[in-house]
C-alpha cells in the first residue's frame, strides 16, 4: 500500500520503554520493525505523552506516512483504570500517575499535532496484545481467543468474534491472572502473591513471580542441587532455573512441567466460562530466542494433556493451543488494531 490510504497507530506505553505500530486499514502490519524508546514515566505524565507523540513521529516518517492518513490512534497501558482512560494506582509506575486521564492528554496533544481530532482508544497492555496475537492466530474465522502469557507475572486476554477483548467496566476484565489455582490438585501450598491475596492465584503457579515459592518446595526434594549450596542470589537462582532446565536439569525440569500443568488447569476453567475455538500462550516461555524448540514442545504437550479431559465433550478436539507468535510487537499493534475495529464499528 502507498500513498493516502488510511492508517491507525498504536502506542504500547510500559514501565521502562514505550513501542510504537501501526496498521493500514485492511489491519495488516504497517511495518515488523520494532520501535521503541525510553518511557520517560520518572518526568511524569507530561513528559510520557510527549515521548509518545516523538514515537509516533518518528514512526510516520520511517514509513513514509503522514499525519493525513492517521485515522485513530490505541493506546496500551498497564494495570487498571478507575474510569475510561483514567488511570488508578499504578503498580509499575511512580506514585504522581495516580489519577491521570490518559485519554483526555494524549487525545489533546494529537489533535494539536495534526490539526484535528483523532480518535482514541485506551486500554490494557495484556488486552490489547491478545488482540494482536488473536487476529495471527485465527485468520479469517471468526471465532473467539483465550490468550495467556507468563512472563513476571501472568498476561490474560479474551478476544471475541469481532476481534475486540473483553475489558470490562474499569478495563480490569480477564484479571485471571489472580483466580486461585486449584492447589488440591497441583498438590502444593496456597502461597501469597504480589497482589496481596493469600488465596494461591494461579499467577504465582505459572511464571517468574512465583518461582522463589516453587524453588524452596524442590530443593526439600534435592537437598544436593547446586543451587541448595548455591552463593547466587533468590533472584538469579530462579532466573537461571529456564536455562537450567533447557539443560535436562531434573529440578528444572520438574518446575517448568508443574507450571505448564498449572496453566492446563487455568487454561480448562477459562475454557468452560469463555469457550474459545484458539488459545495462544505467550511470554518468555515461548519466545523462540529464549527458549529451545524441545523445551517449547514439552511445555506445550503437557499444557495440552492437562486441558484435554476437563473440556465439555464438545469442546475435546476442537480447541487450538498455538504459541505467541508477535513478539514485542503484539501489544502496540494490537491497540492500533482495536483503534481500527471501533472506527469500523461506528
Amino acid at each position: 500500500m502507498s500513498g493516502k490510504a488510511n492508517v491507525y497507530i498504536g502506542t504500547d506505553s510500559g514501565a521502562t520503554t514505550s513501542k510504537t505500530g501501526g496498521v493500514w486499514e485492511d489491519g495488516k502490519a504497517i511495518s515488523t520493525k520494532l520501535l521503541q524508546r525510553s518511557t520517560n514515566s520518572e518526568a511524569g505524565p507530561a513528559a510520557v505523552v510527549q515521548g509518545w507523540m516523538e514515537g509516533v513521529g518518528e514512526y510516520l516518517d520511517q514509513n513514509k506516512l503522514t499525519w493525513d492518513q492517521v485515522q485513530g490512534v490505541g493506546v496500551a497501558m498497564p494495570g487498571t483504570f478507575r474510569s475510561y482512560g483514567v488511570m488508578d494506582r499504578p503498580a509499575n509506575l511512580p506514585a504522581s500517575f495516580e489519577g491521570w486521564d490518559v485519554y483526555t492528554d494524549y487525545s489533546t496533544a494529537l489533535a494539536k499535532k495534526a490539526g484535528r481530532p483523532i480518535p482514541l482508544v485506551v486500554g490494557n497492555d495484556g488486552n490489547y496484545g491478545g488482540v494482536a496475537e488473536a487476529a495471527h492466530a485465527r485468520g479469517t474465522r471468526k471465532s473467539s481467543v483465550l490468550m495467556l502469557a507468563p512472563g513476571s507475572g501472568l498476561g490474560c486476554a479474551f478476544i471475541d468474534a469481532r476481534g475486540l477483548p473483553l475489558d470490562g467496566d474499569t478495563l480490569a476484565g480477564m484479571e485471571a491472572s489472580h483466580m486461585p489455582a486449584p492447589i488440591h490438585l497441583l498438590d502444593t501450598k496456597a502461597y501469597p502473591c504480589g497482589c496481596g491475596r493469600t488465596w494461591g492465584c494461579i499467577e504465582v503457579y505459572t511464571t517468574i513471580s512465583g518461582l522463589p515459592h516453587l524453588l524452596t518446595e524442590k530443593l526439600v526434594k534435592y537437598p544436593d542441587h547446586e543451587l541448595a549450596k548455591s552463593p547466587l542470589s533468590a533472584k538469579e537462582k530462579v532466573l537461571s532455573l529456564r536455562g537450567l532446565a533447557q539443560k535436562g536439569d531434573p529440578l528444572a525440569v520438574e518446575i517448568f512441567d508443574f507450571q505448564a500443568k498449572a496453566m492446563g488447569y487455568l487454561v480448562s476453567s477459562l475454557t468452560m466460562v469463555l469457550d474459545a475455538e484458539f488459545v495462544v500462550i505467550g511470554g518468555g516461555l515461548m519466545d523462540p530466542e529464549s527458549t529451545t524448540e524441545e523445551f517449547r514442545t514439552r511445555y506445550l504437550r503437557i499444557l495440552r494433556e492437562t486441558v484435554e479431559p476437563n473440556l465439555w465433550p464438545a469442546q475435546r478436539g476442537r480447541i487450538t493451543i498455538v504459541p505467541a507468535a508477535l513478539g514485542e510487537l503484539s501489544q502496540a499493534i494490537g491497540a492500533a488494531l482495536v483503534a481500527l475495529y471501533q472506527s469500523q464499528a461506528s
